[in-house]
């Protein structure tokens, strides 16, 4: 059985199937919905954004998602930085897989396609 591969979108990892037999080399996206929203200049922007805040604080300092769409929208309204918590989430599992950062809770690093919950990001 081929090895699991991660979406290029959302970080999150993508296990082989049976219908993908043939195409496995091609597959890219998880869904439907990673497929139509690639990620562009925001997603950029939160990955960025991320590694930038890490720097500032240290190797051994953690940030939570929150700040980081809060950095991004710019604004403290709730209304302007909780659409981007998902995206940020999402861009610190890019991260994660370009070996960058790690995703923990509690402390403990754990796999960040299974993690649900309160996140904090660190420096790999």
């Amino acid at each position: 059985m081929p090895v699991a591969k991660t979406c290029v979108t959302c970080g999150r990892t993508i296990e082989w199937r049976k219908k993908w037999e043939r195409d496995w080399e091609n597959v890219r996206y998880c869904s439907d919905g990673c497929r139509k929203h690639k990620p562009g200049a925001r997603e950029a922007a939160l990955e960025e954004t991320i590694l930038r805040l890490l720097k500032e604080r240290g190797s051994a300092k953690t940030i939570c998602p929150s700040e980081v769409a809060r950095a991004v929208a710019g604004d403290d309204e709730r209304a302007a930085w909780e659409p981007l918590m998902e995206p940020a989430r999402a861009a610190a599992r890019r991260l994660v897989v370009a070996g960058k950062v790690v995703i923990t809770q509690g402390g403990v690093v754990v796999d960040p396609s299974t993690a649900k919950g309160a996140i904090r990001i660190r420096l790999a």
